[in-house]
């Protein structure tokens, strides 16, 4: 199975994060990302089936280097102890709202939506919620969404953001600097044979939260 093979990898290497024992299991590594591109390439078929464009992406645009990025970091650890795929029209770095697949031994889970998306594209979509208020409220109160989803999170503002009244409906939600869902996947999940298969509905569950994010990138 995909995920216990990669999560087993993934477990062993935190407990050896340094550059001699990856160098040394390297072919174990080699062996885990194809698996996590085998996993991603078939969430793009499912996910294909409710989100028209998503099989033109190729899983390798998807998935995140294992490598840490250390420059500016006090963890000095070279190598992530997760791998993630992020399922977005034009790939992982696109800037767009998309479908995220995180595992990570005790904290895998399913992520929608945009990441801290730069001060333009943060504008664009604190604009839309406040002149689009009421689609917004509808999707968060689709049952759908309500059945995975308590609510969309990221870190916020103390203040709302020059501009914006404080007396908006939707203030909350525009004083977030990320826009994000998340659902927890325990082990019985992860290990399911039909794991895609119990996935895809969350994911389906997003789709009308980055429909609503994307559309303000674009207009």
């Amino acid at each position: 199975m995909e995920t216990k093979f990669i999560l087993s990898f993934l477990t062993e290497l935190a407990e050896n994060n340094n550059r001699e024992w990856f160098v040394r299991n390297k072919p174990q590594y080699e062996q885990a990302h194809a698996a996590m591109v085998r996993l991603i390439s078939e969430l793009i078929r499912g996910i294909s089936t409710f989100d028209l464009g998503a099989d033109k992406i190729a899983a390798k645009q998807c998935i995140f280097r294992i490598q840490r990025d250390l420059r500016f970091s006090k963890n000095k650890e070279p190598y992530k102890t997760n791998m993630g795929g992020f399922i977005v029209k034009g790939g992982r770095n696109s800037g767009n709202a998309g479908y995220y697949l995180h595992l990570e031994p005790g904290n895998s889970f399913l992520g929608g939506g945009i990441y801290l998306p730069d001060s333009v594209r943060l504008k664009a979509i604190r604009q839309e919620i406040y002149y689009s208020a009421n689609e917004m409220n509808a999707v968060l109160q689709a049952p759908d969404f309500k059945k995975y989803f308590d609510k969309i999170v990221g870190e916020t503002l103390v203040r709302p953001p020059k501009g914006f009244d404080a007396d908006s409906e939707l203030i909350e939600l525009i004083k977030l600097k990320s826009f994000t869902v998340l659902f927890p996947l325990d082990k019985k999940l992860l290990f399911d044979e039909h794991f895609i298969d119990e996935i895809l509905p969350v994911f389906k569950a997003m789709k009308a939260l980055n429909d609503f994010l994307n559309r303000a990138l674009t207009e």
